[in-house]
């Protein structure tokens, strides 16, 4: 299958403080390690699914790949050109190409516009359609996310938050891209809303044939949607692999404990839940080695000394543990 999204040793660092008044009061400046050497690829008509806790990185990946952060190092090429380098003036016809829904679907509209303006500013700008072509064009979108043509005159506050949602993603499809970035697109929303709205991406991907990087924290959802499946742990990748590797035979402990917290219905569930002990380390100042060491209840001296590399472990199933394997993990 065709890459359309190839990501390589993807950086991000921000720097806070070293202003004035902190270097004359002697604060160095701190750099907060967000997104620390990523890499994935992304497939036509394929779901990565992004996963981690918050502050993991995973919204700032996304983030970086569509330039809305700039990228401190890395590669970012789309259907084989290069994003993470491009001027201004070569992003723009790339962007048409590149869309995405954000997590708070009212944030993401104007409220002083129509939805239906909302939904055409992309259109337009891109030259896709005009005038009455490009109204028939947003009444049409409307319909397909499971909206009526009529309410396209209508303002963002008249609509429920899985309305909105439709609407974004409406506005995402537009522009026919081949890549969507879907941040978070339904944690906001109430669970009977979630499903909808997840069944109307895979109909949506299945129709046109869309790529998805779907960044989230919900693994039942992830689950569902994606084809695979990448964990992150404090800027890196720890595990890769499609969805029913991952899920059924985790190699990495940061995912054994991830999956061990997902709500069962087996009443033996919880005795099986994985507790990790302590805090996530500041991504301004990572552990030594293993980023997960400080938390892991199998952490050896090797894990202090030597960083492990995302290597395979079967497979398609890539994981980065001095100590990986597919069994249970026992606290030490």
């Amino acid at each position: 299958m065709t890459n359309i999204l190839r990501v390589g040793d993807l950086v991000k660092h921000f720097t806070i403080g070293g202003g004035v008044l902190d270097r004359v009061f002697g604060k160095p400046a701190k750099v907060i390690r967000a997104v620390d050497g990523v890499s994935f690829d992304i497939s036509a008509g394929e779901t990565l699914g992004l996963v981690g806790e918050s502050g993991c990185g995973k919204s700032t990946v996304g983030r970086s790949i569509l330039r809305l952060h700039e990228p401190t190092a890395g590669s970012i090429m789309l259907d084989g050109r290069e994003v993470s380098k491009a001027s201004q003036h070569a992003l723009r016809p790339l962007r048409q190409h590149l869309q995405v829904v954000f997590q708070d679907p009212f944030a993401s509209l104007n409220p002083r516009r129509t939805v239906g303006q909302s939904v055409a500013e992309p259109i337009a700008n891109f030259g896709l359609a005009k005038d009455a072509e490009l109204r028939a064009e947003v009444e049409s979108l409307f319909v397909r996310v499971g909206l009526r043509g009529d309410q396209i005159d209508r303002y963002p506050h008249e609509f429920s938050g899985g309305q909105r949602q439709r609407i974004g993603i409406a506005r995402a499809l537009g522009t026919k891209p081949k890549l969507i970035i879907l941040d978070e697109p339904v944690s906001a929303l109430d669970v009977s809303v979630q499903a909808q709205v997840i069944n109307l991406l895979v109909d949506l991907q299945q129709e046109f044939g869309l790529a998805y990087l779907f960044i989230a924290h919900d693994l039942a959802v992830v689950q569902h949607i994606s084809a695979r499946v990448a964990v992150m742990y404090l800027g890196r990748i720890v595990e890769i692999a499609d969805k029913k590797s991952l899920f059924e035979k985790p190699h990495h402990p940061y995912t054994k404990a991830l999956l061990s917290a997902v709500p069962s219905i087996d009443p033996d569930a919880a005795s099986k839940r994985i507790v990790l002990s302590g805090d996530i380390p500041s991504p301004a100042n990572p552990p030594s080695g293993c980023r997960f060491r400080t938390r892991c209840p199998i952490a050896q001296a090797i894990c202090a000394e030597q960083e492990p590399p995302l290597q395979s472990q079967a497979a398609g199933h890539d994981a980065a543990c001095h100590f990986a394997g597919p069994g249970p993990l026992l606290a030490s």
